[in-house]
């Protein structure tokens, strides 16, 4: 050893004498496990929760996978995702039934707000696990605490960002629908690495406990989890001040509460006056044209002065461009139709529309319905992200499509789309495009 090494080392010896051992990190409030006293948490209790929540999450999982599915996003600039997504969908939405898209978006919201107190039910019975030390005791197990924060992370988002875009509040700088999309591509993700590593566990949970067999048991005769075998239980609990059982109807009515109050603005619009959390109030009058709308006229920046005497409807297809003032389309054989909108929010309404089939203006302008045939749709609107749409082939020519002069004998509202707005079943709202100005079709 050279004389420059001997001398590193006496140094080094001497800084380790001076300075005193780094002292632990205190175990601190949450940190400590004794802080946790509920004498309710356990393994049993997080997997009967767990269980109750999953039919839900996947419920709304795949009902938000056909929405997605419902834009046609292969067709023209459809696409919501931001443009970026690999295509899974290989079919055409399809037109039949017309309530398609009113079940689907209905499940789905549905779905999530019951699921919103036995989520948080969930997270409090976990959340001692959130401060466990150390945060990683190997690798695996790091990993595993990785996929656990992209699955609450990805489940918060969801949730919270659902409920803020059905009360029609979007503070968030980015687009909500693409926004929406890839977390629950990566909530998805997630949540099967969870299932692969806590099924196992559930299953000997309840082999061991039984599914139902401790919600028989009250506060009096309750047990206690053995912190020894179960590392959610506490090692110092409180006395009891309710039961795993009232805990869990509460958890329960809180779901059916929500469900309920939901519903309203969703499949049964006889309940409507209780749907508290529907935005739009609980009553839209008498009148023709009182129902819903997302985006009124003045919102979208339509001119009145664009929908006068003066509006014309642009046929282009093939080879062939037509101009229809809308006394000319009110010539032409009218068709009534009773076909809801459904928008992403949930909400439903059912009208009796009446106008041209879109099967006419196609043929009118050159397409017929051998053809396997495309239109774009676009409107008055000049921004925003459904200012068009494009339609497939078994869209424009199902005989119930119609571009809608009247709703419920009346002319069309300037909010709900006059003077021409189109109509199809089973289509998400935003795609039954409102103002139309011209139709472009292809084969």
């Amino acid at each position: 050893m050279s004389g420059l090494e001997r001398l590193g080392e006496r140094i080094a010896e001497s800084e380790e004498k001076r300075s005193p051992p780094n002292p632990p990190v205190p175990e601190l409030g949450p940190f400590r496990r004794e802080f946790w006293r509920s004498p309710l948490r356990g393994r049993w209790l997080t997997s009967f929760i767990g269980s109750a929540l999953l039919p839900l999450v996947v419920v709304a999982a795949l009902t938000g996978f056909l929405s997605h599915a419902a834009y046609n996003p292969a067709l023209g600039s459809n696409d919501v995702s931001g443009g970026f997504e690999v295509d899974l969908y290989f079919f055409d939405w399809p037109t039949s039934p017309a309530w398609l898209y009113s079940l689907t978006q209905s499940l789905h919201l549905l779905a999530g707000f019951a699921a919103i107190p036995i989520l948080l039910a969930k997270l409090w019975s976990v959340i001692p696990k959130l401060f466990e030390r150390p945060a990683a005791r190997s690798v695996a197990h790091g990993l595993e605490r990785l996929s656990l924060l992209t699955l609450v992370g990805s489940a918060l988002f969801l949730f919270v960002s659902g409920i803020i875009n059905v009360q029609y509040w979007l503070p968030f700088g980015f687009s909500f629908v693409p926004a929406h999309y890839y977390a629950a591509l990566i909530f998805v993700a997630a949540l099967a690495v969870h299932l692969v590593l806590k099924l196992p566990i559930v299953a000997r949970t309840f082999r061991r406990e039984g599914v139902f067999r401790p919600l028989g048991d009250g506060i009096e005769r309750m047990r206690i989890a053995d912190p020894a075998s179960d590392d959610l239980a506490p090692v110092d609990p409180a006395r009891p001040t309710i039961s795993r059982r009232g805990m869990l109807g509460a958890v329960g009515l809180a779901s059916a509460g929500l469900l309920t109050m939901t519903a309203g603005s969703n499949l049964l619009g006889s309940i409507r006056e209780i749907a508290l959390l529907s935005p739009r109030g609980q009553s839209y009058g008498d009148g023709p044209n009182d129902f819903q709308v997302n985006k009124t006229a003045a919102t979208a920046g339509i001119d009145p002065a664009r929908t006068g005497e003066s509006w014309r409807l642009e046929l282009t297809g093939a080879g062939r461009d037509v101009s229809l003032s809308r006394a000319e389309l009110l010539a032409m054989p009218q068709h009534e139709e009773r076909l809801p909108i459904a928008c992403v929010e949930g909400w439903t309404t059912w009208q009796d529309w009446s106008g041209v089939r879109l099967a006419d203006l196609a043929e009118l302008a050159g397409v017929d319905s051998a053809a396997d045939a495309e239109v774009l749709v676009e409107s008055l609107q000049e921004a925003g992200a459904f200012a068009q749409a494009t339609l497939a082939s078994n869209q424009i020519f199902d005989p119930q499509s119609l571009l809608a002069l009247r709703v419920n004998g009346a002319d069309l509202a300037p909010d709900h789309g006059y003077p021409a707005r189109v109509i199809v079943p089973a289509l998400p709202g935003v795609h039954n495009t409102k103002w139309v100005k011209r139709m472009t079709f292809s084969a």
